[in-house]
């Protein structure tokens, strides 16, 4: 916990806790808040869980592959585009599972975030895909636009050079021109549970044709809401398929699922752990609107706040915050449910540049599940969460891949009686 200092001023100074308390990012404008909080009056969570020391990784044992790239059956142009690429090591995930995968196994991967999970799928996809070319082979559920998108990404590089086709569907986007895309017959579908029901209500897309079927990151397909869907667009799909289901944990409605629609699935896992425990978790107390906003801008002026997500909790709240620090001087840009894809994809794509100096992102929930963004040194929760599940999500956007992160949440506090 850091006591704030004076605009321009970067040094850190050690304070007391509140009242002997377990901690909190003071203002130094706070005016005499110190003692009796209480809890968030939007959030139902006791602010006590917004608070964790980080638990300091333990250095893992590197992992040794068995194989190599070459080692797989994987079709020559994808292991040439690999090497330029200069993808030469699989990671663990990877190693234990393509082999499995290009062997036509139901597979069950369960893996952190970061992992290279997307390529241990879209690698034998695309080796299966060079020999069976027939349209709308392959079908990819994943749980937001944005992973959806970054899936298409990766499939774009890995089969460069191989004639084969996506079609992405996703909401938020044109739904006419997504359907000229499925009548030019793509080898490969990659969609929101939402967008591919809706296209099949429409009855511009069939999964008669699907010889494969990807679940990906199906534990927060489950958590968004998306089960009833998913289980709508699997009953459209041929029977004798294969299935591969990817997920960071085994929750009860994705062992139900991976029940009723695998056979004989092999179950890898590779999680090491919950990252979250190796966030450093904090509150900051603010006495009233105008107090809360001076104590962001004071916090976001400091050096070591270099790429930071803040969640809000209303669009027009997300939309105006935005606007504040861009004319504070501190670009920031936004993503929330009134923006359009294209919309979204300008500012994240600001966002992730590293050229470009926005180093702040404003959003609501809509970007806590399925965003893979780099270097994200801290996350604050600007509107404190109304459920764990959410916090949980939202704080995942840090401490990525091994890095360290850091997790704030405003808390409103009670303001003391001065001593007469």
């Amino acid at each position: 916990m850091y006591r704030q200092s004076r605009p321009g001023d970067n040094r850190r100074t050690r304070s007391p806790r509140p009242n002997g308390g377990s901690g909190g990012y003071r203002s130094n404008r706070s005016g005499g808040n110190r003692g009796n909080y209480k809890k968030n009056t939007k959030s139902n969570i006791d602010y006590r869980k917004f608070i964790n020391k980080a638990i300091a990784k333990e250095e893992d044992t590197p992992y040794v592959p068995e194989n190599t790239f070459h080692d797989f059956k994987i079709s020559p142009q994808t292991l040439a585009n690999l090497d330029f690429m200069k993808f030469t090591t699989p990671s663990e995930i990877q190693d234990r599972t393509i082999g499995m995968s290009i062997d036509g196994k139901d597979v069950i991967g369960l893996a952190n975030t970061g992992t290279g999970k997307t390529a241990a799928f879209l690698l034998p996809i695309i080796t299966k895909l060079t020999y069976d070319r027939t349209g709308s082979g392959v079908l990819i559920l994943a749980p937001t636009r944005e992973l959806a998108q970054q899936i298409d990404a990766e499939f774009k590089r890995f089969s460069a050079g191989q004639k084969l086709f996506s079609a992405l569907l996703i909401g938020g986007a044109n739904i006419g021109k997504q359907i000229q895309q499925l009548k030019r017959n793509p080898q490969i579908i990659i969609g929101t549970p939402g967008r591919v029901q809706d296209l099949i209500r429409r009855k511009a897309l069939r999964l008669s044709s699907v010889h494969t079927f990807v679940l990906d990151e199906a534990d927060r397909m489950c958590d968004m809401g998306f089960e009833k869907d998913i289980r709508g667009i699997e009953a459209e799909l041929p029977k004798d398929r294969q299935t591969l289901c990817y997920s960071a944990t085994m929750t009860p409605s994705v062992r139900s699922i991976v029940a009723e629609f695998m056979r004989d699935p092999e179950m890898v896992s590779v999680v090491r752990g919950t990252s979250n425990e190796h966030i450093e978790q904090d509150v900051v107390y603010f006495n009233d609107k105008e107090h809360k906003i001076d104590t962001l801008i004071e916090l976001l002026e400091k050096a070591e706040f270099e790429k930071v997500i803040i969640f809000g909790e209303t669009k027009f709240g997300v939309q105006r915050l935005a606007d504040r620090l861009s004319n504070q001087n501190l670009p920031a840009v936004a993503i929330h449910g009134n923006k359009s894809q294209s919309q979204r994809e300008k500012a994240l794509h600001k966002f992730k540049k590293e050229s470009v100096p926005v180093n702040v992102l404003v959003a609501t929930d809509v970007a806590a599940r399925g965003l893979d963004i780099p270097n994200v040194s801290h996350v604050i929760n600007f509107d404190a969460p109304k459920m764990y599940d959410d916090y949980v999500h939202r704080i995942g956007r840090t401490g990525r891949a091994g890095k360290s992160g850091i997790a704030l949440t405003f808390i409103q506090g009670r303001k003391q009686p001065q001593n007469r």
